[in-house]
């Protein structure tokens, strides 16, 4: 089931990072350039209607919208932040809504695109969503992050504390099983490893608070680590350090091309 309040915290966590978040959001453009070389193992002729599904500032669908060219470009965010920072005018319509309850016609939408907003939906419901709207042929491609996604950072608090420092992922086989069972076709799955790096952890957190991605909801620390468990913190992090002096956070990136039969 779909917690409201938790729902409320995700929103609140993306309107604030609304202006920072393409500025720090490189591994998410280098998903997104994932995400492109599998739609383009499957373009379509022709585009009446495509759907940016949780669009955030709009930047990650630039460049399959230049392939595509669709008739009607419609960019879909639930934090009215992200939205607001989208220009007005030109073919594309903003739509505040949630990707759980699109406020779409049925069979109306020939191509998704949705790049790392998924994972913040219940699967079933948002799946269901899609393939609802979806007309028949249509595709859908989905970039999400699965159960490794900041493994590092996870591994490294754990020497701390308790607490939830790092979000839980669907791993790929609950998502293609969701797929077929809303009545899509898995055309095409991919995982790839993509990660951030800064030169300092303090860094590397700044920037995933930056994008938004940072935990919410029950379970989270709710006081400032102290200087001790920070240096424990570091010392348990460092061990994650590349040869080229950076530290690196892990983004599993799952990648989906899925087809809507009829």
């Amino acid at each position: 089931m779909v917690d409201p309040t938790h729902q409320a915290l995700v929103r609140a966590a993306f309107d604030r990072a609304a202006t920072t978040y393409d500025a720090a959001a490189q591994v998410q453009q280098i998903i997104c350039d994932d995400l492109l070389d599998v739609a383009r193992q499957d373009l379509p002729r022709v585009t009446p209607a495509f759907l940016d599904a949780g669009c955030g500032t709009g930047r990650g669908a630039n460049r399959i919208v230049a392939a595509l060219n669709p008739q009607q470009h419609l960019a879909l965010d639930f934090a009215p932040g992200m939205l607001a920072t989208i220009a007005h005018g030109g073919a594309c319509h903003r739509l505040c809504a949630d990707m759980q309850r699109l406020p779409l016609a049925s069979r109306s939408i020939n191509v998704i695109w949705s790049s790392l907003a998924i994972q913040w939906c219940e699967p079933a419901l948002a799946l269901k969503e899609f393939a609802r709207v979806m007309a028949p042929g249509a595709r859908a491609w989905i970039a999400t992050l699965g159960p490794r996604t900041l493994f590092e950072l996870k591994a490294a608090f754990g020497q701390v504390d308790t607490a939830r420092h790092v979000i839980e992922f669907h791993a790929m086989d609950h998502w293609l099983a969701t797929a077929r069972h809303a009545g899509l076709e898995v055309v095409m799955a991919r995982q790839v490893d993509r990660a951030a790096t800064a030169p300092t952890l303090r860094a590397l957190l700044k920037d995933i608070k930056a994008i938004g991605a940072h935990a919410v909801g029950g379970g989270r620390r709710t006081t400032p680590l102290g200087k001790r468990a920070w240096r424990a913190l570091e010392a348990a992090y460092e061990t994650h350090r590349r040869a080229d002096g950076t530290l690196p956070a892990t983004y599993d990136a799952l990648l989906l091309s899925l087809r809507k039969s009829t």
